[in-house]
């Protein structure tokens, strides 16, 4: 039989091993083997969303990229409705020796976002004496200062991306209060060449190297983070045939504070050059570095940086509302904009909503999402996205 008191350390172990931006990672089905020489969690979230958007629509009923909002739109396509249940998600929480110096313990989640609803990764890791190994987000990241949202993607600014890790943690102080990390990681490499006339990326020697320090508060419900992460970029000179080194660096500061037991704040600010891959909204777009606008042979990084702040008001014990602004911007004076591409500038990311626990397994929420993209070119476009959702949590 297991008691209250072995139901209280099940919960506490498998919590500590699970992701940090989402307390559903705590399953409400445990199996714990013998001597309680291990647990086992089995959970998981079933999410249907209905959206209705208008503007410069987007065909991606989880995501709203603003980087991904269209410039061009054919006439009459100004409406979409779409619905998905492909935020839908499943994961195992393992913990073997709880509590012992030799405690390790492993994650597994996944969800449906991938080819018609095909499962698709979002965490495989195992972890043992303050190290990580595996898939998940990069340590550079601070995912639990993200407002929650209906969205998948959340805020523009976030720099809450997936990543191949080996990170290493730990916690010190009289209370725990403080804590510190450092990792080496897949280096997250998006380029925009001269098209086969010029410069072009070549494969990564290095490692990507973040770091953070972060302070906590009020038993852990606040706290403050400084992240920071540096990189070496590779690329090939075709006129002087040799590889050439780019160092892209980046620095970050984020958190939570309760205000008051109903007012809570979420914040984040980064900046760097050559960190777009790091920030949510340009991951993919070929900005961490683009060809120099005196030399197709030449290519740079680029500057940029991202910011999101939000509030979560708590009106009831089972209802609660979010508003959240987030910001991003790319510095890119030295570059050859392609003439083909309508480069992203900045996009703005504005949302509000509101959740209500119907009970302790199922929530219902509403939202509105707001985003604007403008390119250095001088188009921009915007969309807008009202949206419902029902979620079943286990």
């Amino acid at each position: 039989m297991m008691g209250k008191t072995d139901s209280i350390a099940v919960y506490k172990h498998l919590l500590e091993n699970a992701p940090s931006e989402f307390n559903s990672s705590v399953p409400r089905f445990a199996v714990f083997g013998k001597d309680h020489t291990f647990y086992l969690g089995i959970g998981g979230v079933v999410k249907t969303t209905v959206s209705y958007d208008f503007g410069h629509v987007m065909d991606n009923p989880n995501e709203f990229l603003t980087s991904s909002i269209p410039a061009a739109q054919r006439r009459g396509d100004g409406g979409l409705v779409q619905f998905s249940a492909q935020q839908t998600s499943l994961f195992l929480n393992f913990v073997g020796l709880p509590g012992s110096d030799n405690q390790f313990s492993a994650f597994i989640g996944a969800n449906l976002l991938g080819d018609d609803y095909a499962p698709a990764l979002q965490y495989a890791y195992m972890k043992y004496r303050g190290f990580k190994i595996g898939y998940d987000k990069t340590l550079f990241a601070d995912p639990a200062s993200t407002p929650p949202t209906i969205d998948y993607e959340g805020p523009n600014a976030s720099s809450a991306v997936g990543n191949a890790v080996l990170d290493y943690s730990v916690d010190f102080g009289k209370k725990k209060e403080w804590s510190a990390g450092v990792g080496i990681e897949l280096p997250m490499y998006s380029v925009t060449d001269a098209h086969g006339a010029g410069a072009y990326k070549v494969n990564q020697r290095v490692p990507d190297i973040p770091a953070f320090i972060k302070w906590s508060w009020d038993e852990g419900s606040s706290w403050l983070r400084f992240s920071a992460v540096m990189r070496n970029m590779l690329y090939h000179d075709p006129v002087a045939d040799k590889n050439i080194d780019k160092v892209g660096w980046g620095i970050q500061l984020s958190g939570s504070a309760a205000i008051t037991p109903w007012l809570t704040a979420y914040y984040q600010g980064l900046y760097g050059k050559g960190i777009a891959s790091y920030i949510q909204d340009l991951t993919g777009c070929g900005m961490d570095m683009l060809p120099s606008s005196g030399s197709a042979n030449i290519l740079n990084t680029v500057k940029a940086y991202g910011a999101y702040g939000g509030l979560q008001f708590n009106i009831c014990p089972k209802v609660f509302a979010t508003a959240t602004y987030s910001h991003v911007r790319t510095y890119a004076d030295k570059c050859a904009m392609p003439a083909e591409d309508n480069q992203y500038r900045y996009a703005q990311y504005a949302v509000g909503n509101v959740f209500w626990d119907i009970n302790t397994l199922l929530q219902a929420g509403v939202e509105y999402i707001y985003g604007r993209r403008v390119n250095y070119d001088g188009s921009q476009a915007h969309d807008s996205r009202l949206q419902m959702m029902l979620q079943l949590s286990f």
